[in-house]
């Protein structure tokens, strides 16, 4: 009974023994198949992305070479020239925007208004000028071939340039001031209180410097006068290029 009981045990043992072996590789047979699996799909999904791009950058080539050959017919030309009086008319507003903040500015004093104004009047002047240079490099493209059109661009780009700089620098004279005009600090006085009495050291500054004072005021009447006379003559050079750049836009629509 004993022996009997033993052999079954066995038996059981052994035949437990070939299922965890059975099952432990049907498990790694498994693990192998999705290891597989995984992998294929790694490199598909590799190829697919690789394809993507590859696609994509057919497409932006395209793109590019659609534009090059477009570039050089009258009508794109045209196109051209009337997106870059566009940026023309987008500077004409913002100096109107600076005119107004400065004149408001000096009549109420509102220094933060008036330097947001200038911060947000410098990046609509700089975006300007970056989509009129890349409407420059579209001429200068050989298969557009106009020099001619990317040197008109420029010269005005280089005038538009001093109009800017001349501007600000009439803006910082006004707001300076003459300086026989510019209000003196109490600051050195030895009395307590600025009104009612005649500031001593004023008037010995006064009577030591008034030739100093009025060559001071001579310089700053000659630099506004020049700075003035600059910006005339920027804008009267600007206008006559956008004349040329209106002739070239009916001569080709003429064609």
């Amino acid at each position: 009974m004993n022996v009997k009981s033993c052999g079954a045990s066995h038996d059981t043992s052994l035949m437990n023994e070939k299922l965890t072996v059975t099952k432990l590789f049907f498990e790694k047979f498994q693990v192998g198949i999705w290891t597989e699996k995984f992998k294929e799909w790694r490199i598909l999904r590799r190829r697919c992305r690789y394809r993507n791009q590859l696609a994509s950058s057919m497409e932006v080539e395209q793109e590019q070479e659609e534009t090059k050959s477009n570039a050089s017919t009258p009508k794109s030309i045209v196109g051209l020239l009337r997106k870059f009086l566009a940026v023309q008319q987008r500077r004409a507003h913002a100096y109107a925007r600076l005119k107004r903040g400065f004149e408001d500015y000096i009549a109420s004093g509102g220094e933060l208004a008036y330097q947001q104004l200038c911060s947000e009047i410098t990046v609509e002047f700089n975006d300007c000028s970056k989509q009129v240079v890349e409407i420059e490099s579209l001429f200068l493209n050989p298969d557009c071939c106009r020099d001619d059109l990317a040197l008109l661009l420029r010269s005005i780009q280089t005038q538009e340039k001093d109009k800017l700089h001349l501007t600000a620098t009439i803006q910082v004279l006004k707001k300076a001031g003459r300086p026989s005009e510019r209000l003196v600090s109490h600051e050195n006085c030895r009395f307590g209180h600025s009104t009612g009495h005649e500031c001593v050291h004023i008037q010995k500054i006064t009577e030591a410097s008034g030739t100093e004072e009025a060559e001071a005021d001579a310089q700053y009447d000659n630099a506004l006068k020049e700075a003035i006379k600059g910006v005339q003559e920027a804008v009267i050079a600007i206008n006559e290029y956008l004349e040329e750049v209106r002739y070239e836009i009916a001569a080709l629509e003429a064609e």
